[in-house]
């Protein structure tokens, strides 16, 4: 792989010389990111159809081309040519611009997301403090769409959204506290590199329980749907929404479900590393795509399987249980790690 980028780069430099060439190759760069993000984010509403159905002993979407492959295309041009309607004492700047600020973060954090050493748009030191923040961004759009609907079942919706993603962010920042801790560095290629031994979930099995079941109350997702619950709210914060504007919402949810999916492969299942050295020669991306599928699966799967939490409980388990397991592990960490370097040391 090292050896094409640099015949790559000569050919570049060569026909556009090399300042001109930098600028192209970071275009190139966030074609090729964002084109296989938005794939993912289109197809994962199949297989989450079709995985439901086959849970239920049903085919799901069939009737769109071959085995239903092109229902999501079908979908997507569905919702552009449909018309979008603004409530009439909306906030309509605010109202339009809402779902916009939902997608975009979650599109941002792919920048220092690594696929291998050497495919990544920017390897910055920062790199899990940067998805933490860029993401987090995303409930201002969900607290002004519930605000600029005028309406109370879509406002109650966002409160709940963002006092849910609030929640249990901090219990997925401190679940990634060890893992920055035992790896010395912010970096997502060096927290990848550092698992070459053995990968993180062995040592903090824990940390990964609660950082998945964050992330799936975090985005919203079954059985923490709380924020659009039908019986209650009726569709929750984006209930005035219609169209493509209700699309981008459904866009921005997988988009993170997506993300969150390939930052846990990477964090605690050593991201392209195989799980034996003699598979070695299969390519890393491709290991990496199966440990974030078989984590988007499991997204899908328990929605499929549980039953919605009550916003108490929901609320009672992230700062009762999840904060002080997660806060005791990282002192844990801490303690073993001293102990260990002193011991070293010695």
């Amino acid at each position: 792989m090292a050896e094409i980028l640099n015949m790559v780069h000569e050919l570049g430099e060569g026909l556009f010389g090399p300042l001109l060439w930098s600028l192209v190759w970071v275009v190139i760069k966030v074609v090729l990111l964002l084109a296989p993000v938005l794939f993912m984010v289109t197809y994962i509403t199949l297989a989450e159809r079709k995985v439901i159905g086959a849970m239920q002993v049903r085919p799901g979407p069939n009737r769109v081309g071959f085995f239903g492959v092109l229902q999501p295309l079908a979908d997507a041009v569905k919702l552009i040519f449909k018309e979008t309607i603004l409530p009439e004492k909306a906030d309509k700047s605010l109202f339009l611009l809402a779902p916009l600020l939902t997608l975009v973060p979650a599109l941002l954090s792919w920048a220092v997301v690594p696929f291998s050493p050497e495919l990544i748009l920017a390897d910055v030191n920062v790199g899990i403090l940067y998805i933490l923040a860029i993401s987090s961004l995303g409930a201002y759009g969900i607290i002004i769409s519930g605000w600029a609907s005028n309406s109370r079942y879509a406002f109650l919706g966002s409160m709940r959204s963002v006092a849910q993603m609030v929640s249990y962010e901090v219990s997925m920042g401190f679940t990634l506290i060890p893992v920055i801790l035992i790896t010395g560095s912010l970096s997502l290629v060096d927290v990848v590199e550092h698992q070459k031994d053995w990968w993180n979930i062995i040592p903090l099995a824990p940390m990964f329980f609660i950082y998945f079941i964050s992330v799936v109350a975090e985005t919203n997702r079954s059985p923490f749907d709380l924020p659009e619950a039908e019986p209650e709210l009726v569709a929750g914060f984006f209930t005035e929404y219609s169209a493509m504007s209700s699309g981008l919402f459904f866009m921005g949810e997988y988009a993170n479900i997506v993300l969150v999916s390939f930052l846990g492969a990477l964090v605690f299942l050593g991201g392209w590393l195989p799980p034996l050295s003699i598979l070695d020669f299969i390519p890393g991306i491709i290991w990496l795509g199966l440990k974030a599928g078989f984590l988007m699966f499991v997204f899908l799967w328990i929605r499929a399987t549980f039953p919605r939490y009550r916003y108490d409980q929901l609320m009672r388990l992230g700062w009762k249980v999840f904060l002080p397991v997660s806060l005791f592990w990282i002192f844990l960490t801490g303690l073993v790690l001293q102990l260990t370097r002193g011991i070293g040391g010695e």
